[in-house]
Protein backbone atom coordinates (compact mmCIF):
# COMPACT_ATOMS: atom_id res chain seq x y z
CA UNK A 1 0.00 0.00 0.00
CA UNK A 2 1.14 3.28 -0.82
CA UNK A 3 0.34 6.61 0.59
CA UNK A 4 1.01 9.86 -1.06
CA UNK A 5 3.75 12.44 0.69
CA UNK A 6 1.76 14.17 3.22
CA UNK A 7 3.66 16.92 5.90
CA UNK A 8 2.58 15.10 8.80
CA UNK A 9 4.36 12.15 8.61
CA UNK A 10 7.78 14.29 8.63
CA UNK A 11 9.45 13.12 11.51
CA UNK A 12 10.79 17.17 12.17
CA UNK A 13 11.42 19.97 10.54
CA UNK A 14 13.53 20.24 7.71
CA UNK A 15 12.62 16.43 6.55
CA UNK A 16 10.82 15.76 3.22
CA UNK A 17 8.56 13.29 2.68
CA UNK A 18 8.89 11.23 -0.37
CA UNK A 19 6.69 8.25 0.11
CA UNK A 20 5.04 6.30 2.86
CA UNK A 21 5.01 2.22 2.52
CA UNK A 22 2.72 -0.07 4.20
CA UNK A 23 5.16 -3.21 5.25
CA UNK A 24 2.61 -5.26 6.04
CA UNK A 25 3.45 -6.97 9.78
CA UNK A 26 6.42 -4.26 9.40
CA UNK A 27 4.16 -1.50 10.13
CA UNK A 28 5.23 1.71 8.16
CA UNK A 29 8.03 2.61 6.18
CA UNK A 30 8.42 6.78 5.47
CA UNK A 31 11.25 6.92 2.70
CA UNK A 32 12.52 10.99 3.24
CA UNK A 33 15.47 13.09 2.77
CA UNK A 34 17.27 16.33 4.24
CA UNK A 35 18.34 19.48 1.84
CA UNK A 36 22.16 18.96 1.10
CA UNK A 37 24.10 21.39 2.89
CA UNK A 38 27.85 19.70 2.36
CA UNK A 39 29.28 21.46 5.56
CA UNK A 40 32.05 19.84 7.09
CA UNK A 41 31.62 19.56 10.62
CA UNK A 42 35.25 19.67 11.41
CA UNK A 43 36.57 22.64 9.49
CA UNK A 44 33.32 24.46 9.12
CA UNK A 45 34.25 24.85 4.96
CA UNK A 46 31.66 23.71 2.50
CA UNK A 47 32.15 21.06 -0.29
CA UNK A 48 31.07 20.72 -3.65
CA UNK A 49 32.54 17.37 -3.99
CA UNK A 50 30.25 14.46 -3.49
CA UNK A 51 31.62 11.22 -2.14
CA UNK A 52 28.21 9.13 -2.33
CA UNK A 53 25.06 8.37 -0.37
CA UNK A 54 24.13 6.54 2.95
CA UNK A 55 20.81 5.70 4.33
CA UNK A 56 20.00 6.00 7.97
CA UNK A 57 17.41 4.62 9.50
CA UNK A 58 15.04 5.74 12.90
CA UNK A 59 12.49 4.58 14.55
CA UNK A 60 9.44 7.28 15.12
CA UNK A 61 6.27 7.72 16.70
CA UNK A 62 3.64 4.69 16.02
CA UNK A 63 1.00 5.39 13.04
CA UNK A 64 -2.27 3.71 13.91
CA UNK A 65 -0.52 1.57 17.31
CA UNK A 66 1.79 0.28 14.35
CA UNK A 67 5.61 0.83 14.33
CA UNK A 68 7.10 3.61 11.91
CA UNK A 69 10.70 3.72 10.14
CA UNK A 70 11.76 6.39 8.41
CA UNK A 71 14.39 5.77 6.12
CA UNK A 72 16.73 9.32 5.31
CA UNK A 73 19.05 9.25 2.39
CA UNK A 74 21.70 11.56 3.35
CA UNK A 75 24.41 13.28 1.16
CA UNK A 76 28.34 12.31 1.48
CA UNK A 77 31.08 14.88 0.88
CA UNK A 78 34.64 14.74 0.30
CA UNK A 79 36.55 17.34 2.28
CA UNK A 80 38.91 19.76 0.32
CA UNK A 81 40.71 21.66 3.29
CA UNK A 82 43.82 19.98 3.26
CA UNK A 83 44.17 20.71 7.23
CA UNK A 84 41.06 19.24 8.18
CA UNK A 85 40.93 16.08 9.92
CA UNK A 86 38.19 14.46 8.62
CA UNK A 87 38.48 13.36 4.69
CA UNK A 88 35.16 12.50 4.19
CA UNK A 89 31.87 13.47 6.54
CA UNK A 90 27.76 13.08 6.08
CA UNK A 91 25.26 16.21 6.32
CA UNK A 92 24.10 16.51 9.87
CA UNK A 93 20.50 15.52 10.48
CA UNK A 94 18.57 17.82 13.27
CA UNK A 95 15.72 14.97 13.61
CA UNK A 96 18.35 12.77 15.60
CA UNK A 97 21.15 12.75 17.63
CA UNK A 98 24.62 11.36 15.69
CA UNK A 99 24.85 7.39 15.66
CA UNK A 100 21.30 7.46 17.13
CA UNK A 101 18.62 4.61 15.78
CA UNK A 102 15.66 6.50 17.08
CA UNK A 103 14.47 10.47 16.29
CA UNK A 104 14.97 12.64 19.50
CA UNK A 105 11.50 12.41 20.03
CA UNK A 106 11.06 9.46 20.29
CA UNK A 107 14.10 9.19 22.64
CA UNK A 108 12.69 11.53 25.07
CA UNK A 109 9.51 9.70 25.38
CA UNK A 110 11.20 6.52 26.20
CA UNK A 111 13.58 8.45 28.80
CA UNK A 112 9.98 10.10 30.20
CA UNK A 113 8.68 6.62 30.60
CA UNK A 114 11.93 4.99 31.63
CA UNK A 115 12.31 7.60 34.57
CA UNK A 116 8.47 7.24 35.91
CA UNK A 117 7.70 3.43 35.80
CA UNK A 118 11.84 1.51 35.27
CA UNK A 119 13.64 -0.22 32.77
CA UNK A 120 11.41 -3.41 32.35
CA UNK A 121 7.87 -1.60 32.45
CA UNK A 122 8.63 0.98 30.08
CA UNK A 123 9.47 -1.55 27.39
CA UNK A 124 5.99 -3.10 28.11
CA UNK A 125 4.57 0.20 27.49
CA UNK A 126 6.58 1.42 24.81
CA UNK A 127 5.54 -2.13 23.19
CA UNK A 128 2.30 -1.51 23.28
CA UNK A 129 2.39 2.16 22.12
CA UNK A 130 4.22 1.16 18.70
CA UNK A 131 7.91 1.69 19.66
CA UNK A 132 9.33 -1.12 20.40
CA UNK A 133 12.66 -0.52 22.86
CA UNK A 134 14.91 -2.59 25.06
CA UNK A 135 14.80 -2.47 28.89
CA UNK A 136 18.85 -1.99 28.27
CA UNK A 137 18.29 0.93 25.32
CA UNK A 138 16.26 2.73 28.19
CA UNK A 139 18.33 2.44 31.21
CA UNK A 140 20.84 3.61 28.37
CA UNK A 141 19.23 7.11 27.60
CA UNK A 142 18.37 7.49 31.25
CA UNK A 143 21.83 7.48 32.51
CA UNK A 144 23.12 9.66 28.99
CA UNK A 145 20.35 12.29 29.95
CA UNK A 146 22.02 12.25 33.84
CA UNK A 147 25.67 12.50 32.17
CA UNK A 148 24.60 15.56 30.68
CA UNK A 149 26.70 19.06 31.77
CA UNK A 150 24.74 21.31 34.00
CA UNK A 151 25.21 24.45 34.87
CA UNK A 152 26.75 25.12 38.64
CA UNK A 153 24.31 25.06 41.30
CA UNK A 154 23.34 27.86 43.35
CA UNK A 155 20.74 27.68 44.99
CA UNK A 156 20.46 23.91 46.67
CA UNK A 157 19.06 22.02 49.59
CA UNK A 158 21.24 19.42 52.16
CA UNK A 159 19.02 16.78 53.72
CA UNK A 160 20.08 13.56 54.58
CA UNK A 161 18.40 9.89 53.40
CA UNK A 162 18.70 6.45 54.35
CA UNK A 163 20.32 4.02 52.25
CA UNK A 164 18.65 1.54 54.90
CA UNK A 165 16.25 2.84 56.97
CA UNK A 166 17.84 3.44 60.98
CA UNK A 167 20.74 1.95 59.89
CA UNK A 168 22.61 4.02 57.28
CA UNK A 169 21.94 7.25 56.26
CA UNK A 170 23.89 9.65 53.26
CA UNK A 171 23.24 13.07 51.99
CA UNK A 172 21.28 14.03 48.85
CA UNK A 173 22.20 17.69 47.34
CA UNK A 174 19.12 19.03 45.19
CA UNK A 175 19.45 21.77 43.17
CA UNK A 176 16.19 23.89 43.84
CA UNK A 177 16.23 25.59 40.94
CA UNK A 178 16.29 23.13 38.35
CA UNK A 179 14.27 20.34 40.66
CA UNK A 180 16.83 17.78 39.91
CA UNK A 181 18.95 16.10 42.24
CA UNK A 182 23.03 16.82 41.89
CA UNK A 183 24.76 14.74 43.90
CA UNK A 184 24.67 12.30 46.56
CA UNK A 185 26.97 11.36 49.32
CA UNK A 186 27.72 7.80 51.05
CA UNK A 187 27.74 9.39 54.51
CA UNK A 188 25.86 11.91 56.82
CA UNK A 189 28.89 14.01 58.32
CA UNK A 190 30.25 17.55 58.09
CA UNK A 191 33.56 16.25 56.62
CA UNK A 192 31.85 15.15 53.53
CA UNK A 193 29.12 17.78 53.50
CA UNK A 194 31.93 20.74 53.57
CA UNK A 195 34.02 18.77 51.12
CA UNK A 196 31.43 19.33 48.32
CA UNK A 197 30.51 22.92 48.94
CA UNK A 198 34.42 23.38 48.73
CA UNK A 199 33.81 21.78 44.99
CA UNK A 200 31.07 24.00 44.73
CA UNK A 201 32.37 27.59 45.67
CA UNK A 202 29.16 28.55 42.50
CA UNK A 203 27.03 28.10 45.98
CA UNK A 204 25.19 30.68 47.16
CA UNK A 205 22.03 29.88 49.16
CA UNK A 206 21.61 26.59 50.92
CA UNK A 207 18.58 25.49 52.43
CA UNK A 208 18.50 22.58 55.59
CA UNK A 209 16.25 21.50 58.14
CA UNK A 210 17.54 22.44 62.21
CA UNK A 211 20.47 20.02 62.35
CA UNK A 212 23.22 21.51 63.51
CA UNK A 213 25.39 18.86 61.33
CA UNK A 214 24.63 20.84 57.68
CA UNK A 215 24.96 24.30 59.27
CA UNK A 216 28.50 23.42 60.36
CA UNK A 217 29.35 22.21 57.21
CA UNK A 218 27.74 25.05 55.85
CA UNK A 219 29.95 27.50 57.79
CA UNK A 220 33.20 25.13 57.35
CA UNK A 221 32.60 24.66 53.33
CA UNK A 222 30.71 27.44 51.89
CA UNK A 223 31.13 30.61 54.56
CA UNK A 224 29.73 33.33 51.72
CA UNK A 225 26.26 31.23 51.08
CA UNK A 226 23.39 32.54 53.32
CA UNK A 227 21.35 29.49 55.09
CA UNK A 228 17.55 29.36 54.93
CA UNK A 229 15.26 26.56 55.67
CA UNK A 230 12.75 25.86 52.92
CA UNK A 231 8.84 25.43 52.63
CA UNK A 232 8.95 22.04 53.99
CA UNK A 233 10.96 22.60 57.20
CA UNK A 234 9.13 25.44 58.44
CA UNK A 235 5.75 23.28 57.94
CA UNK A 236 7.60 20.60 59.65
CA UNK A 237 8.96 22.76 62.67
CA UNK A 238 5.04 24.28 62.63
CA UNK A 239 3.66 20.65 62.81
CA UNK A 240 6.21 19.96 65.49
CA UNK A 241 5.41 22.81 67.83
CA UNK A 242 1.48 22.38 67.33
CA UNK A 243 2.30 19.11 68.40
CA UNK A 244 4.04 19.63 71.34
CA UNK A 245 1.29 22.39 72.44
CA UNK A 246 -1.73 19.92 72.02
CA UNK A 247 -0.06 17.17 73.63
CA UNK A 248 0.52 19.93 76.75
CA UNK A 249 -3.80 20.13 76.92
CA UNK A 250 -5.11 20.11 80.35
CA UNK A 251 -1.96 22.05 81.82
CA UNK A 252 -1.93 25.36 82.79
CA UNK A 253 -0.48 27.40 79.75
CA UNK A 254 0.65 30.47 81.82
CA UNK A 255 4.17 30.13 82.48
CA UNK A 256 4.88 29.82 86.43
CA UNK A 257 8.00 31.36 87.96
CA UNK A 258 9.69 28.44 90.61
CA UNK A 259 11.22 28.71 94.11
CA UNK A 260 14.32 27.39 93.71
CA UNK A 261 13.78 24.69 96.08
CA UNK A 262 10.79 23.65 93.95
CA UNK A 263 13.59 23.43 90.75
CA UNK A 264 15.58 21.12 92.66
CA UNK A 265 12.94 18.77 94.36
CA UNK A 266 11.60 18.85 89.99
CA UNK A 267 15.43 17.88 88.87
CA UNK A 268 15.65 15.40 91.38
CA UNK A 269 12.57 13.82 90.41
CA UNK A 270 13.64 13.18 86.70
CA UNK A 271 17.52 12.32 87.83
CA UNK A 272 15.13 9.19 89.56
CA UNK A 273 12.77 8.69 86.70
CA UNK A 274 15.77 8.18 84.40
CA UNK A 275 17.79 5.60 86.74
CA UNK A 276 14.38 3.81 87.10
CA UNK A 277 13.86 3.73 83.52
CA UNK A 278 17.19 2.38 82.85
CA UNK A 279 16.66 -0.33 85.41
CA UNK A 280 13.48 -1.43 83.87
CA UNK A 281 15.67 -1.52 80.67
CA UNK A 282 18.32 -3.71 82.20
CA UNK A 283 15.90 -6.12 83.18
CA UNK A 284 13.91 -6.18 79.72
CA UNK A 285 17.40 -6.91 78.50
CA UNK A 286 17.58 -9.52 80.79
CA UNK A 287 14.08 -10.97 80.27
CA UNK A 288 15.23 -10.89 76.64
CA UNK A 289 18.07 -13.07 76.24
CA UNK A 290 16.76 -15.35 78.81
CA UNK A 291 13.54 -15.94 76.66
CA UNK A 292 16.34 -16.25 73.64
CA UNK A 293 18.68 -18.84 75.23
CA UNK A 294 15.13 -21.03 76.18
CA UNK A 295 14.48 -21.42 72.15
CA UNK A 296 12.13 -19.11 71.79
CA UNK A 297 11.72 -17.33 68.47
CA UNK A 298 11.94 -13.34 67.64
CA UNK A 299 8.03 -13.31 67.19
CA UNK A 300 6.95 -15.10 70.63
CA UNK A 301 9.89 -12.90 72.18
CA UNK A 302 8.00 -9.71 70.72
CA UNK A 303 4.69 -10.93 71.85
CA UNK A 304 6.12 -11.31 75.20
CA UNK A 305 7.70 -8.24 76.18
CA UNK A 306 5.99 -5.81 73.78
CA UNK A 307 9.73 -4.60 71.85
CA UNK A 308 9.87 -5.09 68.43
CA UNK A 309 11.46 -7.91 66.53
CA UNK A 310 14.64 -5.43 65.15
CA UNK A 311 15.42 -4.15 68.67
CA UNK A 312 15.36 -7.85 69.80
CA UNK A 313 17.90 -8.60 67.10
CA UNK A 314 19.89 -5.97 67.88
CA UNK A 315 19.74 -6.57 71.68
CA UNK A 316 20.81 -10.09 71.54
CA UNK A 317 23.81 -9.18 69.66
CA UNK A 318 24.96 -7.32 72.69
CA UNK A 319 26.38 -8.57 76.18
CA UNK A 320 24.89 -5.54 77.78
CA UNK A 321 22.48 -3.35 77.23
CA UNK A 322 23.61 -0.45 74.73
CA UNK A 323 23.76 2.49 75.85
CA UNK A 324 21.96 5.60 74.02
CA UNK A 325 24.10 7.06 71.19
CA UNK A 326 24.62 10.52 71.76
CA UNK A 327 24.10 13.74 68.89
CA UNK A 328 27.58 14.51 67.77
CA UNK A 329 28.65 17.64 69.30
CA UNK A 330 28.99 20.87 67.30
CA UNK A 331 29.97 24.63 68.17
CA UNK A 332 26.32 25.34 68.70
CA UNK A 333 25.68 23.17 71.93
CA UNK A 334 27.17 24.81 75.24
CA UNK A 335 28.50 20.52 75.92
CA UNK A 336 31.21 20.93 73.36
CA UNK A 337 32.92 23.33 75.85
CA UNK A 338 32.28 21.43 78.74
CA UNK A 339 36.14 21.22 80.45
CA UNK A 340 36.37 24.52 79.68
CA UNK A 341 33.54 25.66 81.39
CA UNK A 342 34.05 22.97 84.11
CA UNK A 343 37.17 25.07 84.52
CA UNK A 344 35.71 28.17 84.82
CA UNK A 345 33.13 27.05 87.11
CA UNK A 346 36.21 25.62 89.68
CA UNK A 347 38.12 28.84 89.69
CA UNK A 348 35.03 31.22 90.42
CA UNK A 349 33.90 32.44 87.43
CA UNK A 350 29.75 31.57 87.41
CA UNK A 351 28.75 34.69 86.26
CA UNK A 352 26.62 33.84 83.17
CA UNK A 353 27.18 36.58 81.13
CA UNK A 354 30.78 36.38 81.52
CA UNK A 355 31.13 32.45 80.57
CA UNK A 356 28.83 33.40 77.59
CA UNK A 357 31.12 35.98 76.36
CA UNK A 358 34.11 33.62 76.85
CA UNK A 359 32.86 30.35 75.16
CA UNK A 360 31.93 33.24 72.20
CA UNK A 361 35.20 33.74 72.04
CA UNK A 362 36.05 30.42 71.36
CA UNK A 363 33.86 29.94 68.67
CA UNK A 364 30.18 29.30 70.28
CA UNK A 365 27.77 29.96 68.20
CA UNK A 366 24.07 28.94 69.90
CA UNK A 367 22.50 31.38 72.21
CA UNK A 368 22.22 32.48 75.65
CA UNK A 369 19.36 30.59 76.51
CA UNK A 370 20.84 27.58 75.29
CA UNK A 371 23.81 28.03 78.16
CA UNK A 372 21.50 29.06 80.45
CA UNK A 373 19.36 26.15 80.77
CA UNK A 374 22.71 24.00 80.96
CA UNK A 375 23.95 26.26 84.00
CA UNK A 376 20.66 26.17 85.78
CA UNK A 377 20.13 26.88 89.26
CA UNK A 378 19.93 23.13 89.98
CA UNK A 379 23.50 22.98 89.25
CA UNK A 380 25.64 22.49 85.96
CA UNK A 381 25.07 19.04 84.62
CA UNK A 382 28.67 18.19 83.36
CA UNK A 383 30.92 15.40 83.59
CA UNK A 384 34.07 17.37 84.30
CA UNK A 385 32.41 19.51 87.23
CA UNK A 386 33.49 19.83 90.61
CA UNK A 387 32.67 17.30 92.99
CA UNK A 388 30.00 18.68 96.03
CA UNK A 389 32.97 19.30 98.36
CA UNK A 390 34.75 21.05 95.93
CA UNK A 391 31.23 23.73 95.55
CA UNK A 392 31.05 26.69 97.30
CA UNK A 393 27.38 28.40 98.35
CA UNK A 394 28.29 31.17 95.24
CA UNK A 395 24.87 31.74 93.56
CA UNK A 396 24.86 31.58 89.68
CA UNK A 397 23.57 35.08 87.94
CA UNK A 398 20.41 32.99 86.66
CA UNK A 399 17.41 33.56 87.63
CA UNK A 400 15.12 30.01 88.12
CA UNK A 401 13.00 30.01 85.63
CA UNK A 402 13.08 26.66 84.64
CA UNK A 403 9.82 24.32 84.69
CA UNK A 404 9.53 21.82 86.90
CA UNK A 405 8.46 19.38 84.20
CA UNK A 406 11.24 20.35 82.51
CA UNK A 407 9.48 20.99 78.92
CA UNK A 408 10.35 23.44 76.83
CA UNK A 409 8.67 27.65 77.20
CA UNK A 410 5.25 27.49 75.05
CA UNK A 411 2.43 30.00 74.11
CA UNK A 412 1.15 31.86 76.45
CA UNK A 413 -2.20 33.58 76.90
CA UNK A 414 0.18 36.86 77.67
CA UNK A 415 2.09 36.93 74.42
CA UNK A 416 4.63 35.39 72.11
CA UNK A 417 7.15 32.46 72.82
CA UNK A 418 10.25 31.83 70.92
CA UNK A 419 10.59 28.03 70.01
Amino acid sequence: MIMHSKKHWAPGSGVKVLRVVRMGKDGWKVYASIPEKGICPGCGIRSRRRHGWRLRRLQDYPAHGETVTVELRIGRWRCTFQDCSRSTFSDEVSVAAPHARRTARTAQIASHLGHATGGRPAERLMRRLGMPVSDDTILRHLKHNAAGAAPPARIIGLDDWSWRKTWRYGTIVVDLERRSVVDILEDRSVESAAHWLRRNPSVEVVSRDRCGLYAQAVREGAPQAIQIADRFHLVQNLRLAVEEQMSLSGRSTGRSILSEEDNVDAALHRRRARLAHRQSRDEVFATIHSLHSEGLSYCEIERRTGYKRRTVAKWLKFETPPDRRRAALNPRAPWYFEKFLAQCWKDGNRCGRHLFHDVKERGYTGSFSNLERLLGPVGPKLRFWPSEEQKTNVPTSFAPLRRSHGCQPRLSNGGSRRY
